[in-house]
């Protein structure tokens, strides 16, 4: 944003990720012509009704670290049996045009882990487990992370979404 002499910052309001990805969208409408792209992301965990979600990134509080986050989530995990830590992160990608608004949604599902595995990634790639692959999000490669993950699949819709509006025209 500072790119395009934008210094104030989005206060991310919304009750859910689809209305931050809205929020930032809209405000960025009001000071930039053309179309705006916009996003929000959260994890869901099955077990503690869809929490962390539109609070991941301040779960543990306002200043959290990514390590305060996932001790946080583990411990209200602690003695939680494995097939009940369910979870799935989720992107939303808010695409507001002239009098249009989309959203495009990526998902990836998983479990919690009982404890942090890996060193790649961010946030709670340490504690979540994408079971197909057998592997943390953060023992992954930047790589292979960025073909299976919630934002490559949002992303992946918006590209289509991109191609199809350009074939409308």
């Amino acid at each position: 944003m500072a790119d395009l002499g934008i210094k104030e910052d989005i206060e991310e309001t919304g009750n859910t990720i689809e209305e931050n990805a809205l929020i930032k969208a809209r405000f960025l409408k009001e000071k930039v012509e053309g179309i705006v792209i916009a996003d929000d992301t959260g994890l869901f965990v099955e077990h503690l009704n869809g929490q962390p979600g539109v609070y991941s990134a301040r779960f543990a509080g306002e200043n959290a670290t990514y390590e305060d986050n996932n001790k946080k989530l583990l411990k209200l995990l602690e003695g939680v049996p494995y097939e009940k830590r369910k979870a799935y992160f989720k992107t939303v990608i808010a695409v507001v045009e002239r009098e249009k608004e989309t959203l495009l949604e990526g998902k990836l599902e998983g479990h919690i882990l009982d404890h942090p595995r890996g060193k790649n990634g961010f946030g709670y790639d340490p504690v979540f487990y994408v079971d197909n692959l057998g592997k943390s999000l953060a023992e992954l490669t930047m790589e292979e992370k960025n073909k299976i993950s919630h934002r490559a699949d949002a992303l992946m819709k918006l590209k289509n979404y991109i191609l199809k509006r350009l074939e409308e025209k």
